[in-house]
Parts: structure tokens; sequence; C-alpha cells
């Protein structure tokens, strides 16, 4: 009987930070990798490719019906959106991601971004540079209001890990938690709340739900408006939740108080982007895609990526999508 070398190909290693070492999986294989993958390069190079490993390299229906031989698809996230599920489907193409690795990382970086714009650090550091401590001539200024965390109301939008470990760390701060239903539900589940009502409800909202053709420009200034004024809007999920205009419209109008957002509609924005043309905001607070990015959390991601390939090559497929 003939041995199976299976031949897996990572297109975007530079994805995982170069400290962090990706083990191979037990099982024969010859492996590729390369730093990052333009979309005209995909189809070169998965020619002889098995297994494909993608973490944010588009592939598409066409570029996947012309790779007869790949047997496989690891994304190296937990968001879907750059691989043709329905395709998949259809063509009996397995594809697996990476489930609950970051409920540690993503949930500190969204708490430490509500710290970060309840207390106006920003601000205040924009003003200490600026000279104003020295031109109030008193032991503390303050020209940006300061609110308490404990007491205020933590909408959520997303109830899966990521969401949950977000409401468990908010609780434990003392924050009440609702969990938005669907935008366009006419019947609200239990434990949910209608999503209007959060909107209206929420000192803070944070998105932690999948970018679907349904939650694209879930947030816009219709949206935007029907927020407190002093509320804050978090996200960690995808750029396209959020119409970033509009948000930005809401900051220089005062709609909302202040906004963090770690991804972006292009990633890396480009110089056009509002978003960007506007980040010396001081109540705009900006990451690039880092808050899944803790060392632990990578660590837990990479061995599940390799564990996920020895599954689906054992013949025991896990985390299929």
């Amino acid at each position: 009987m003939e041995l199976t070398v299976e031949h897996i190909v990572f297109l975007d290693r530079a994805t995982i930070p170069s400290h962090i070492t990706i083990p191979r999986p037990r099982i024969p294989h010859q492996w590729t990798q390369y730093q990052r993958t333009k979309p005209e390069q995909v189809i070169e190079r998965l020619q002889d490719a098995t297994i494909v490993i993608s973490n944010k390299v588009l592939l598409t229906a066409d570029i996947l019906s012309q790779l007869p031989k790949l047997k496989f698809i690891a994304i190296g996230a937990t968001g879907t959106n750059n691989v043709d599920i329905d395709y998949c489907h259809q063509h009996h193409l397995p594809v697996a991601n990476i489930r609950g690795y970051a409920t540690r990382s993503v949930p500190e970086h969204v708490i430490a971004m509500i710290f970060a714009l309840k207390r106006n650090i920003v601000g205040y550091q924009q003003d200490i540079i600026a000279g104003e401590w020295q031109k109030q001539q008193q032991f503390c200024f303050f020209t940006h209001p300061i609110s308490d965390i404990a007491g205020s109301t933590l909408g959520i939008v997303g109830k899966g890990s990521l969401g949950q470990a977000t409401a468990n760390l908010a609780k434990a701060l003392g924050m009440k938690v609702l969990f938005a239903d669907h935008k366009a539900a006419n019947i609200c589940r239990d434990g949910y709340t209608p999503f209007n009502d959060v909107l209206q409800q929420a000192d803070i909202l944070s998105l932690h739900c999948p970018l679907t053709p349904e939650t694209q420009n879930l947030i816009t200034r219709v949206e935007l408006q029907k927020m407190k004024p002093n509320a804050i809007l978090i996200n960690t999920g995808r750029g396209d939740l959020v119409n970033e205009q509009d948000l930005v419209y809401a900051l220089l109008h005062q709609d909302i108080a202040g906004a963090g957002c770690d991804v972006f509609t292009t990633e890396p924005p480009a110089d056009d982007n509002p978003l960007l043309q506007h980040a010396h905001l001081p109540n705009l607070l900006l990451t690039p895609h880092v808050a899944w990015g803790s060392d632990s959390s990578i660590t837990t991601l990479v061995d599940q990526l390799i564990e996920n390939i020895e599954c689906f090559c054992n013949g025991k497929p896990q985390n299929l999508v």
C-alpha cells in the first residue's frame, strides 16, 4: 500500500508572529510556506497542494475550481469570510476553522479599550504632550469627562465564545450585560434583548458576531444615532460590521462619546480610510487587528491548526464549517 504524503501549503505565514513556533503535523507530509501571497500568486502556489492553510488570503470559487488536487482547507482563524464556503459545500471540499483560542486575549483587549475610552486616557495624554498641564497651573486638570465602568451597561452583539467571555469579564467588573438579538428578528429569543433596545440602553456596545451578508454594515448612522450620546462602540470583530464613514460622522457630531476599532474594512487600511484620517481624535482608539494576538492565544491557535490537519488526515475531521 502506497504511503500518502500530503503537500501542505501555508499561504500567509506572516500572519503568525515570527517568534511563535508552528509545530509540524505528525503525518507524512511536505511543508511549504510563504510569508505573504498576492491574489495572482494563489493558483500557482497551490497547484500541487493537497492541503492549504490560509489566514486571510482569499480562496474564491474561481480559484478553488482550478485546484483539483486540493482535499482540505485549514483556516488559520475563526472567521471564514475569506473562503467561499458555499462552493466548498457544493464540491465536498472540507473546511475547518479555529475555535475558542482567543477567549482571554480578545475580551481583555475589549476591556482595555473600554477603560481607555471611558477614562479618556488618550485625550489626556494628548493634552499633556500639547502642554495643557503647564497652562492650567495646578496639580491636575479636567479637559475630558471621566466615567466609571462599574454600574454601566454593556451591550454585546454575538453570543459565541468571545461574546460570552467578554460578558464574564464585564460582569466581574460590575457591569450589566445585554446580549442583542438579530437585527431583523421579529421575535426575541430567551436570553437576548431586542437589537434596538440594546442600542438605546447600552453605555458600551461591543461587536463579536461573524461577518455575513446580513451583518455587513450592521452599524450605520441610523444605529449610531439611536445610541446614548455618552456611549462608546468597540469593534474587535470585522471591519465591515461598521460603516466607517458613518462612525467618524457620529464622533465628530457627538452622536456617541467614543469608539475603539481593532479591525478595518480593508487591512491594512488605505491612506484615505476615514478612521485613519481622523486618528488624531482623542475619543477614537485604533489598533491593528491585534486583539486576538496574545502569545498564549496564538500558541493555542497554531496547535489547534495543526490538530485540525492531523484529524482530517486520520479520518476524524474536527471544527468543520
